[in-house]
């Protein structure tokens, strides 16, 4: 082969390289709250999430573990009032959501199934059930039994 064919050759495989994205992965997911300490009171107390150095080191922020690495950041900003439709809600696994379900009503904490009924759960179409309740600003979580 000419080395002109060998160099057109490899010049258009480079290109197919770039191309493709590098792999991404979930990190963190961060909101944003009137007051921290309210909150962080509700991610402890009520959701039992565990808080984790925050590596950014400022005060504003608080970092909690959802597991797996992953973590969950809340970031002070007051004045911000952004609260989320349902349908963006963070998404949290139990093996056991009837202790959940009790523990909240234990503590007075509304919850809701997908459809709005009032203190109950729903079961969605895979077969998984599931409650949804608000955090202090009004981020919708959910609470499902998906292993």
């Amino acid at each position: 082969m000419r080395p002109w064919k060998l160099l057109l050759l490899l010049c258009l495989f480079l290109d197919t390289v770039r191309a493709q994205p590098p792999a991404l992965s979930f990190d963190h997911y961060a909101i944003q709250v009137e007051d921290l300490n309210t909150s962080v009171k509700f991610y402890q107390e009520i959701l039992n999430l565990q808080e984790i150095k925050n590596k950014t080191g400022l005060e504003h922020i608080r970092w909690f573990s959802l597991g797996n690495a992953l973590s969950l950041h809340i970031i002070e900003a007051p004045g911000f009032k952004n609260p989320p439709e349902k349908g963006i809600h963070l998404a949290l696994n139990t093996k056991d959501l009837d202790a959940i379900v009790k523990h909240l009503r234990s503590r007075d904490i509304y919850f809701e199934n997908w459809q709005g009924d009032a203190n109950t759960t729903n079961t969605r179409a895979d077969g998984i059930r599931q409650i949804y309740l608000k955090d202090p600003d009004g981020y919708w979580i959910e609470i499902n039994e998906n292993e």
